[in-house]
């Protein structure tokens, strides 16, 4: 594993019906692929530090893993995320989580992404 960096926001306001969960990005290199982690919920409000974190990894690395099997909630604008960060490097999401791999299916999104089971098989 190469160098590693996390980063961690407060947990959205639980008013006005946003995500509750604390969010969480860790990113780390493996294989010769940038693996961003989400980890929690993300919504409008929380998106920001995946955001900035998968920017900045399409930006540098020609393969962009994210490792979405730690999600809690995600709603439209982490979809519109990976869909604007598809179109910038080769992006793979790996374990999409029961929750996400059903909107992913529901908006058809799952036949433009490129999904993976695992972490390791998204490297490879």
């Amino acid at each position: 594993m190469g160098h590693a960096d996390e980063t961690e926001d407060r947990p959205p306001a639980q008013v006005d019906g946003h995500a509750s969960a604390v969010s969480a990005v860790i990113q780390y290199e493996l294989d010769g692929a940038w693996v961003v982690v989400a980890h929690g919920a993300y919504d409008m409000s929380s998106l920001l530090p995946l955001r900035e974190a998968l920017e900045s990894a399409a930006s540098k690395h020609a393969r962009v893993v994210v490792d979405a099997s730690g999600l809690t909630f995600a709603d439209s604008s982490f979809l519109n995320l990976l869909l604007r960060i598809h179109h910038t490097t080769s992006l793979r999401v790996a374990g999409p989580a029961p929750q996400l791999l059903r909107v992913l299916e529901l908006t058809g999104a799952n036949a433009v992404l490129d999904l993976r089971a695992t972490v390791e098989d998204a490297v490879s």
